[in-house]
């Protein structure tokens, strides 16, 4: 459903975001409000101030919580029916023996920064944490590290990839709004993201550690296993984790080098949709993962059906999320900021990472700043060379990654999955997506001294 906005005043806009922003962090920390109750409320407020009227605050509410619970919320689902089935068939455990068996203490927080960068290259950050999350958390059970030594690294990869590196579906955005040449945005987009992921990941999440010394979270642990039991092999359960990841790979590489009409884009763009994709590696995991524990199929049954209850209030929350941004973005709080900044005389790169920025503070949204970011930015692309045109994609995708908080479905993903309080997640998560920003900045501002 469109909703009919109403010709709402300048002035309002920005108070309006930030006494929503506001009452949401006092409802949760001060009254300790449900999350859920308290973006609701707050989403309310922000249109109420703004001028909108209450049905239409309401519609557009509706809107962005019914959006994000048919997209992400499906996609969590999915994910979390993988998670269960490789707690219960002991698939996790394999992982996470063989991760910890061929790597030392030290070196672990660098291999799940791996870990999380392979998974986070052809998917959303949503779908790579849900896939991930299970040996993030069993890696730190059994190796004795703290939760954010190992936790830090691994969101690092993910994130690093959703702002930096195509084919990620957020820097394509930006590559085809400013006709950058692809080649030349994934060489730096990788050159760029190794030291940022660097410094974001494992030696920012020593200090993170320090702050927030908590436990993983039984999220996923599975039942009691009997050790003499059969688990699936390690070369079946990576293959299974790794299936959705390939299947997404194969469907950004054919959007980029097959011809629109090709059969065989149009069989893996099918198999390579997300909830397709997620899907199929449920019922192939049923088999490989299952089976592998010699499962009958009313225990594999089980385990599928008991990983949804876990996740009931996650799904609640970055729906809300998705209520709440869907409301910043209707009233024309994004679009406000970014034109005053597109008005001023910074340097282009500069701007672009301001200007997306600004947007993701107000709205929550890597993807929405990177659009529209990418929108604003178009014209001055006929100024720019080549090199100078991937820079400003990989400018606006850093600033897109600039401080998650409250008005962010990732926030609240990362906060459920993890246990933490608002306060330690903006300690350990907001900073980390600050590190990666102003890190990717820097070094953009640094490639364009010598390109």
């Amino acid at each position: 459903m469109t909703v009919a906005l109403e010709a709402l005043s300048a002035g309002r806009l920005v108070p309006a975001a930030v006494v929503g922003i506001a009452l949401l962090v006092l409802l949760i920390t001060r009254f300790k409000l449900h999350p859920f109750l308290g973006l609701t409320i707050s989403s309310l407020v922000v249109a109420a101030i703004a001028g909108l009227s209450m049905d239409t605050a309401v519609a557009s509410f509706a809107k962005g919580f019914g959006d994000t619970a048919a997209g992400v919320g499906t996609l969590i689902a999915l994910g979390a029916m993988i998670g269960k089935l490789l707690a219960d068939t002991g698939g996790a455990d394999t992982l996470v023996d063989t991760i910890i068996g061929r790597s030392s203490t030290r070196s672990l927080p660098w291999a799940m920064a791996v870990v999380g960068a392979l998974i986070g290259l052809p998917m959303f950050f949503e779908i790579g944490l849900v896939l991930i999350m299970p040996v993030i958390l069993l890696v730190s059970r059994r190796s004795g590290l703290p939760l954010m030594r190992l936790g830090i690294p691994a969101l690092a990869g993910l994130s690093a990839m959703h702002g930096l590196v195509p084919p990620h579906p957020g820097p394509l955005v930006a590559v085809n709004a400013l006709n950058a040449d692809l080649g030349i945005t994934l060489g730096l987009g990788v050159l760029i993201a190794v030291p940022t992921v660097a410094v974001a990941g494992p030696l920012f999440a020593r200090f993170a550690a320090r702050w927030v010394d908590v436990p993983a979270p039984a999220l996923f642990e599975g039942e009691q296993r009997d050790d003499a039991k059969p688990r699936p092999s390690f070369g079946v359960t990576l293959a299974t984790v790794l299936l959705p990841v390939v299947l997404m790979m194969g469907k950004a590489l054919a959007d980029i080098v097959a011809a629109e009409g090709n059969p065989v884009r149009a069989v893996l763009d099918f198999l390579g949709t997300p909830v397709i994709a997620l899907l199929i590696a449920v019922l192939v995991a049923m088999v490989t993962l299952g089976r592998g524990a010699a499962m009958t199929g009313r225990q594999i049954a089980g385990t599928v059906e008991s990983g949804l209850p876990p996740i009931a209030g996650i799904l609640l929350i970055v729906a809300a999320g998705g209520g709440f941004k869907q409301t910043l973005i209707d009233t024309g709080i994004g679009k406000l900021i970014a034109d005053w900044v597109a008005g001023s005389g910074l340097s282009v790169l500069l701007l672009a990472w301001l200007v997306a920025v600004l947007i993701r503070l107000a709205t929550g949204s890597a993807t929405v700043a990177t659009v529209t970011a990418s929108g604003i930015l178009a014209p001055l692309v006929t100024t720019l060379g080549p090199a100078e045109t991937s820079l400003l994609v990989l400018a606006i995708g850093a600033g897109s990654l600039f401080f998650s908080h409250v008005n962010d479905a990732g926030f609240w993903l990362v906060k459920g999955y993890f246990g933490l309080t608002v306060g330690q997640n903006v300690k350990t998560w907001s900073i980390m997506e600050t590190l990666i920003s102003v890190t990717g900045l820097l070094l953009v501002l640094l490639v364009d001294l010598v390109v």
